[in-house]
């Protein structure tokens, strides 16, 4: 499955929530992605280091402008040569295919980086 090519869909509070048995086979899919499913609600998260505070803050950019185009958006932490990213769907209280296909893209845009 590649999940970096694929798109975001519209959710609302009725879209459904991904199980925990779905949720880890799709984090099978993003490696590098921690499921933490101890804590509600369950999310997505990933840190993501560079050489200066400079160049975390244009990868933070680069995901706000991803977030927007796919209207899904993320908790960012930029501290000095990190990004923290925590991906959740807020309207479900928990984990939706979308966090695991803006992982991948995310995932992509770090590599594009380099």
């Amino acid at each position: 499955m590649d999940l970096k090519k694929m798109s975001c869909c519209k959710c609302t509070v009725e879209s459904p929530m991904i199980s925990i048995d779905e949720a880890n086979r799709l984090v099978q899919f993003i490696p590098s992605w921690t499921l933490n499913n101890r804590e509600f609600p369950h999310r997505l998260t990933r840190e993501f280091m560079f050489k200066n505070f400079k160049d975390a803050v244009k990868f933070s950019v680069k995901i706000a402008e991803l977030a927007d185009e796919q209207d899904h958006h993320p908790k960012l932490i930029i501290e000095w040569g990190k990004v923290s990213i925590f991906w959740w769907t807020h309207s479900i209280k928990g984990l939706h295919l979308n966090d695991f296909i803006m992982a991948a893209k995310a995932d992509a845009l770090a590599l594009s980086m380099k």
